[in-house]
């Protein structure tokens, strides 16, 4: 009697392992594919943020090559942010409105991927003139930024402002870069490693936020597989 439970006993547990094993098996067959993020093209973002000049575009879209100055002095272009993530907004320093919430945002983002060498980040100045280098560093030094990860950049101001409304798509398209032109957008863009938008968030939301960080993830996944 004895031997039969023992026997039942050593049935029932290799039972439940298989059976266990199995569940796995076509738990991981059945289970819908997480899809990935979308590359966002032109054409999917509306008009009003759309430079004409690319609104037609419905494929290939990419960040176009850069050459801007960050908080230390040192020459940034597209090589520094090769086979990076990155997330880029548009700033000035002397914003008393939404650019310090933007800031604060930017900061935790960077504590998030501070470990993390696949991603970075890249402010733009919108007042260039104001924002010199020695401004910006006062600044970099004020906010916490970690020069490794995070550079905040001036410059040729009608560059800037064609990258953000003809590369990043980030802002309205009126004003062509002179004296009397300025923007002021929130956007902050998620750029992949190969220089496509793959997301755009409300930079002044804290749960907007949260969901750049879960996309920074699931957007490293398709590089990790």
């Amino acid at each position: 009697m004895l031997s039969f439970f023992k026997d039942y006993k050593n049935f029932a547990i290799g039972f439940v392992i298989l059976s266990a094993i199995i569940i796995t098996i076509f738990y991981s067959i059945l289970k819908p594919e997480e899809k990935p993020l979308p590359i966002w093209q032109p054409d999917d973002f509306n008009t009003e943020l759309v430079d004409s000049t690319v609104q037609h575009v419905k494929k290939y879209h990419k960040i176009a090559d850069f050459s801007l100055t960050n908080q230390n002095g040192e020459t940034i272009t597209q090589n520094d942010y090769k086979d990076k993530i990155y997330v880029a907004d548009f700033f000035f320093t002397t914003c008393k409105s939404i650019c310090p919430i933007m800031t604060d945002h930017m900061r935790n983002i960077q504590k998030e991927i501070l470990n993390d060498d696949e991603v970075m980040l890249l402010s733009h100045s919108v007042t260039p003139k104001i924002d010199t280098v020695a401004q910006l560093k006062r600044y970099a030094k004020r906010k916490g930024v970690n020069d490794a990860k995070w550079n905040l950049v001036t410059g040729d101001k009608k560059h800037i402002y064609e990258l953000a409304r003809k590369s990043y798509l980030a802002v309205k398209t009126q004003g062509n870069g002179d004296e009397h032109d300025m923007i002021h957008t929130e956007n902050f863009m998620l750029i992949d490693k190969k220089r496509q938008i793959r997301g755009s968030y409300d930079g002044t939301d804290a749960e907007a936020i949260e969901q750049l960080l879960k996309d920074i993830k699931k957007l490293k996944k398709e590089y990790n597989k």
